[in-house]
């Protein structure tokens, strides 16, 4: 992307937001083959009390 520092912020944004639609059409990103969060560590339910905090 060109140096947008001397552009207005409206057109400031109206090129990021076209280099970044740009990018997306040229490079697709790979879908997703597993359940999103699915790999997060899960974690049993605490005990209330001070111990476990």
């Amino acid at each position: 992307m060109a140096n947008t520092k001397k552009l207005v912020k409206e057109e400031r944004k109206k090129a990021k937001r076209a280099a970044r639609k740009k990018i997306k059409a040229e490079k697709p990103k790979k879908g997703r083959d597993y359940a999103r969060g699915s790999k997060k560590r899960k974690v049993k339910k605490m005990v209330r009390g001070q111990a476990k905090r």
